[in-house]
């Protein structure tokens, strides 16, 4: 896939990352909450920059949050945002995850790419399957790279609250404030996107693939199905509502049900947060929540009335997108990269008339305004080596704000296309990768080192844009900073089962499933309060969070 469809999916991801970062014990530990003058202190200044217009321009909502802007063609005229060459010859090695195959050191895209950046950068893919396992084994030898790419669902594993100032570079006395106007692309990178990155009043990392509008995902439907059926999905307002289209869509004589599993998306209806919220000045954990024993019945009701596809009652998730790509199930929860053009390319395959759709969010009630808890700028960052001289720090920030350079534009072609000719050409409008191309251009390579803020695009399919852009246009205001967002947090690694909770979890997947009644789940959570260390987190998180940090809201 090209990696502006690739992009959707990391961002996405986001959502569903760990809002903590359970660390290990040791006096070198830094605390990753930060307080509100250090953190304002710490942080870039947000300077946003338009050489290339989007076809359908970011709408502004509530609490920070806005649209992705969106281009159904690729831009024609590719300008350039870097004057001459940003790196003065040095030489790096840098290290990245990836989910495919590694690309031979030393090929054409590499020396391209080098010749463009100014530097010897010796990119080391790593087997993105095993990446929490390499990194900790560097981190103990202290042989971490130049560069590296840290995914923030790893924090805990790699200790990054641990490596930040002693073996990852301080990078606020070069980036804080207006010193990152220095690096133009790197400052209309938002300012909740480097927040990620910071640990102890202190800033650390570079983002890749931000947004600011991140949500766990949503509750998709066959949207040509549903229409020709006359259903639109503004009939759907409660999850009474729901309930009662589950009901008239399921035919299980003719193999047709409603749903696959919708939990994980559908749940912060009934006013659910993703995990802690603060009432009245104490902190509330969602298990201690009656709505969420609301949502959780509802659920297990939609299961146990025969509306939910047998597959997903049985846990057997991996031809899910076959299912709804056959219509065997109408509506099905899931992240917001599966809207994209290889999703719609497989579907229409299956399906000429094949179009995906999601439902706006609702309130459960129908009456509510709906709040949907936003997810992390993003989980993807990428860390300096402190052994780097502050003239390597500046040169590789250098080369950062070329790889950061805006959709569309020269820069961003070549870091994600590569050379025209060589590695692509021009198809329709559209970046159409070569043989070199194919095997040499990774998307996951220098883009995780850094990167614009994402975009919507699907070049080939602007319906696909059209549709997911208006989506988030109809939604972001109901969009909101949840408790703890975007707060680096080093916990206590004996808080970690508790933090996990995995016999809530599995006894929540049992009932939506409508395997166990809801009063088995509360019972799990009394035991997980009580015996499980879940008091003992929420004390801990009053203690060392809340009180001394606030909300981070």
């Amino acid at each position: 896939m090209r990696p502006e469809l690739n992009r959707r999916s990391f961002v996405a991801l986001a959502a569903a990352a760990p809002l903590l970062a359970a660390c290990g014990g040791g006096a070198r530990q830094k605390a990753g909450a930060n307080t509100g003058a250090g953190l304002r202190a710490a942080l870039p200044a947000y300077v946003p920059s338009g050489p290339v217009r989007p076809d359908i321009p970011s709408v502004a909502g509530g609490a920070g949050a806005a649209t992705d802007p969106a281009f159904l063609t690729y831009p024609s005229s590719r300008v350039a945002t870097v004057r001459g060459t940003p790196g003065r010859g040095g030489s790096y090695t840098a290290v990245t995850p990836l989910w495919g195959t590694v690309p031979p050191a030393g090929n054409s895209f590499y020396e391209a790419m080098n010749t463009a950046l100014g530097v010897t950068l010796t990119m080391k893919p790593a087997d993105g399957n095993n990446y929490n396992t390499i990194v900790p084994t560097m981190t103990a030898a202290r042989r971490l790279p130049d560069w590296i790419q840290l995914p923030t669902w790893w924090n805990s594993i790699f200790d990054v609250g641990g490596l930040a100032g002693t073996q990852l570079a301080d990078l606020t006395p070069y980036l804080a404030g207006d010193r990152i106007k220095r690096y133009p692309n790197l400052a209309a990178i938002p300012t909740g996107a480097w927040q990620t990155g910071a640990w102890g009043d202190r800033l650390y990392g570079i983002p890749s693939f931000s947004s600011d509008f991140v949500v766990a995902g949503a509750v998709f439907h066959r949207r040509d199905i549903l229409e020709a059926k006359g259903i639109t999905p503004g009939q759907v307002r409660s999850a009474d509502d729901l309930m009662n289209l589950g009901k008239e869509l399921t035919d299980a004589g003719r193999g047709v049900w409603a749903f696959d599993d919708v939990w994980t998306y559908l749940f912060p209806a009934w006013n659910v947060p993703l995990t802690w919220d603060v009432q009245d000045g104490r902190l509330i954990h969602k298990y201690e929540m009656p709505q969420f024993f609301e949502a959780l019945d509802w659920h297990h009701r939609l299961a146990r009335a025969g509306y939910l596809h047998p597959d997903a009652v049985a846990g057997r998730n991996a031809d899910a997108a076959t299912r709804f790509y056959s219509g065997k199930v109408l509506i099905s929860g899931g992240g917001t990269g599966a809207w994209s053009l290889a999703d719609h390319q497989s579907g229409t395959a299956a399906d000429a008339d094949y179009r995906r759709g999601a439902f706006d969010f609702f309130a459960a009630d129908g009456t509510s305004p709906p709040r949907v808890a936003m997810g992390p700028s993003t989980n993807v960052v990428s860390y300096l080596n402190s052994r780097l001289r502050p003239d390597q720090i500046e040169e590789l920030l250098a080369v950062a704000d070329y790889l950061a350079a805006p959709f569309g534009s020269a820069e961003y072609t070549m870091v994600n296309f590569g050379v025209e000719g060589v590695h692509f050409t021009m198809k329709d409008g559209v970046p159409t990768a070569t043989e070199d191309g194919s095997k040499f251009v990774q998307a996951m390579t220098f883009p995780f080192l850094a990167s614009p803020p994402a975009v919507i695009s699907n070049p080939g399919a602007a319906v696909v844009t059209r549709d997911h852009a208006a989506w988030q246009a109809a939604n972001v205001r109901a969009l909101y900073k949840p408790v703890f967002w975007n707060m680096n947090i080093g916990m206590p690694r004996s808080l970690s089962a508790a933090d996990a909770a995995q016999a809530v979890e599995d006894a929540v997947k049992d009932c939506y499933h409508g395997r166990t009644k809801v009063s088995e789940v509360q019972a799990a959570v009394s035991t997980w309060k009580t015996g499980g260390g879940g008091d003992r987190l929420k004390q801990w998180m009053t203690d060392n969070v809340l009180d001394k940090y606030g909300t981070g809201r």
